[in-house]
């Protein structure tokens, strides 16, 4: 029997949990930033064939000078606006618990939560998110784009791992916990 696909979000954010500081700037991210070090990141999306991310951080993500990494992937851009697809790049209107469902009922790798907060904050109070993979940054940005939105249910999670790197950051590693009472 092939293992179940997992919904994981993999995501920097601040100490005090932003993902994003004033103007949605991700300046504070380069502070960890280490030649020959990408904490992880592409061990991870290896492990993935389709990502899910939210219209605005694609566009954001297209505006900092670069293409968007994953065009190997089926990348769901979510969007309230419709727009033709383009290669792998399908713009998603629908039910984002629809879409989820019929991916996982698909055979394939995991699925990478690329955000934005807006995503990350229906997928977790849809509890459609397995697995956490935090990246935490040692600066206090004290206000920006917060991951964790107020309104949220609570969700128990299980600490798979944790590794601390020598620039500060901490990347925790976490599963959740279901149908434990």
């Amino acid at each position: 029997m092939e293992p179940e696909r997992k919904v994981i979000l993999y995501i920097s954010m601040s100490l005090d949990g932003y993902i994003a500081g004033i103007n949605d700037s991700l300046e504070f991210l380069s502070m960890v930033d280490e030649e020959g070090q990408d904490y992880g990141y592409h061990d991870f999306v290896d492990t993935t064939d389709s990502v899910i991310i939210g219209r605005k951080t694609f566009d954001k993500v297209l505006t900092m000078g670069f293409e968007y990494p994953h065009t190997d992937k089926d990348v769901y851009i979510i969007s309230r606006t419709s727009r033709p697809d383009k290669g792998s790049f399908k713009y998603y209107t629908g039910s984002l618990k629809e879409l989820i469902l019929k991916l996982k009922d698909q055979r394939g790798k995991d699925i990478y939560c690329d955000g934005g907060a807006q995503i990350a904050h229906q997928m977790l109070k849809e509890d459609l998110i397995d697995e956490l993979v935090i990246s935490v940054i040692p600066i206090i940005l004290g206000q920006g784009v917060s991951l964790f939105q107020s309104g949220l249910p609570e969700l128990k999670l299980k600490l798979l791992r944790s590794k601390q790197y020598e620039k500060g950051l901490v990347q925790l590693h976490y599963t959740r916990e279901r149908g434990s009472s």
